[in-house]
């Protein structure tokens, strides 16, 4: 058996976010499961997913600031504007 499902996040500034109680909260059935695969797919132009333990909050902290110091979002021949600017909402 194989199920189909979209689900739609809220939007979310530049950064590294939690969204696993959304994804769980949104697939009906998911606590009946004993075995499963799950994949998933963003369609999104400039997000990625990542999978962490999640044990140290820390991490999400070190991750985000390592990749704005290799890909600041002011950089002069970025291209990809139609989507608006990354801004940080802390």
């Amino acid at each position: 058996m194989w199920q189909q499902h979209e689900i739609r996040l809220a939007p979310r500034s530049r950064g590294f976010h939690l969204i696993t109680r959304e994804i769980e909260d949104d697939l009906d059935g998911l606590s009946k499961l004993s075995v499963g695969l799950l994949h998933l797919q963003l369609l999104h132009t400039s997000a990625s997913l990542t999978l962490n333990e999640n044990a140290d909050p820390d991490v999400r902290h070190d991750m985000d600031a390592y990749l704005r110091h290799i890909a600041p979002g002011d950089l002069p021949f970025l291209r990809h504007t139609l989507e608006g600017p990354d801004v940080r909402v802390i």
